[in-house]
C-alpha cells in the first residue's frame, strides 16, 4: 500500500468508528500528508520505517521552527496512524509507541472584558447596509456569547433548532455528541427577529425562483449551504474594528473563552461550564481558573498601594 492509501484507510476508520468531525479528519490528513511527503523524499516506506526515522522527522519539524503544539499534534497523528496499522495487522509492530513528544506549553486564552463584549454586540447591531445583514450579525454574536458554542457549531445550526421560541438550543458538537445550551433573553430576542426575517426571505425566494428552503439557520448561497467559518472569522474582525476593540484580541474562539470566564467569575460551577462547552474532560475547562488567577494578580499589582514603586 502507498502512504496515501494508509492515510486514507486510517481517516475512513476514524470517521466510521469514532465519528471524527470533518475538521479533525482534515487536520489528520494535513499532518500525515506532510509526514508522507518527507518520507517520500528520503525513500522511506510507511510499511517498514523505524522509530529513528520518526524521530528524525520530529527533529526536522523543530528545525523548521514549528511550535511545540504543532509538533505534538503531528506526533499524535503518527502515533494513531501506527496504532491503527498495528490493530489492522498492516504492521507487526508500532514504531511510534515509545516516542515522547515535546511538552505541550500551556497558553492561557485571551480574554475579553464585559465592556469589550458589549462593544462587539453594539457594533453587530449597526453592521451592514440592510436590516437583514444587521439582524443576522446581531443573532450570530448574541448566540455565540450566550452559549459558548464553537463557531463550527454555530454556522451549521439547523433552523429546526430555533423553532418555537426555544429557551435552550440542542447543539451537535465534536464527535456528533449533543448537548443543551440555555439562551439568554437578548439572544432569544435576536434569534426571533432574525428567524422571522430569514423565513420571509426564504418564502420570497421560493415563490419567485423556486429556490428550495435551506435547512440551516444561517443559510448561504455557497457550496456548503451555510455561512462558513472563514466568512465569520472575517466578520468578527470587522466588528472589532467597528467597535473599537483590538482585532488581535478578537476571534470566534475568544467569545467562547469570554463566555466561560465570565460565568466562572460570577460563581458558576466548573462542571456546569464543562457541560455547556461540551468538553469531554474537566481538565480542559480548568484552564479558565488559571485565567482568573492571572487576572486577580494583575488587579493586585495595578491597584494595591503597596504594590507600587
Amino acid at each position: 500500500m502507498s502512504a496515501l492509501s494508509w492515510i486514507s484507510a486510517f481517516i475512513e476508520a476514524q470517521a466510521a468508528e469514532l465519528g471524527a468531525a470533518d475538521n479533525t479528519q482534515q487536520a489528520y490528513a494535513r499532518d500525515l500528508k506532510d509526514f508522507a511527503d518527507w518520507c517520500g523524499r528520503r525513500d522511506h516506506d510507511f510499511a517498514d520505517l523505524t522509530r529513528p526515522v520518526i524521530e528524525d522527522y520530529l527533529v526536522h519539524c523543530e528545525a523548521q521552527g514549528l511550535a511545540q503544539s504543532t509538533r505534538a499534534r503531528r506526533l499524535s497523528a503518527i502515533k494513531q496512524l501506527y496504532r491503527f496499522a498495528y490493530e489492522e495487522r498492516m504492521r507487526a509492530d508500532n514504531p511510534a509507541l515509545m516516542i515522547k513528544g515535546p511538552p505541550k506549553a500551556q497558553r492561557l486564552p485571551k480574554i475579553l472584558s464585559l465592556e469589550e463584549i458589549e462593544a462587539l454586540l453594539g457594533a453587530a447591531r449597526s453592521y451592514g447596509k440592510t436590516p437583514e445583514a444587521r439582524l443576522r450579525c446581531t443573532a450570530l454574536m448574541e448566540l455565540l456569547y450566550a452559549t459558548g458554542m464553537r463557531v463550527s457549531e454555530l454556522v451549521t445550526l439547523p433552523v429546526s433548532a430555533a423553532r418555537g421560541d426555544p429557551r435552550m438550543l440542542l447543539v451537535r458538537g465534536k464527535g456528533g455528541k449533543e448537548r443543551m445550551v440555555p439562551l439568554s433573553p437578548p439572544a432569544r430576542a435576536a434569534l426571533a427577529e432574525w428567524l422571522a426575517l430569514r423565513d420571509a426571505a426564504e418564502e420570497a425566494a421560493q415563490a419567485d425562483h423556486g429556490t428550495p428552503p435551506s435547512k440551516f439557520l444561517f443559510p448561504s448561497r455557497g457550496k456548503a449551504g451555510h455561512l462558513t467559518r472563514v466568512r465569520f472569522y472575517t466578520l468578527i474582525k470587522e466588528l472589532a474594528v467597528l467597535g473599537g476593540v483590538s482585532p488581535a484580541k478578537v476571534t470566534p474562539h475568544t467569545l467562547r473563552h469570554a463566555f466561560a470566564t465570565h460565568l466562572l467569575a460570577n460563581g458558576a460551577d466548573l462542571r456546569a461550564i464543562q457541560t455547556l462547552l461540551g468538553h469531554a474532560d474537566v481538565a480542559t475547562t480548568e484552564i479558565y481558573t488559571h485565567v482568573l488567577d492571572e487576572r486577580l494578580k494583575e488587579l493586585v499589582l495595578e491597584h494595591h498601594p503597596l504594590a507600587k514603586d
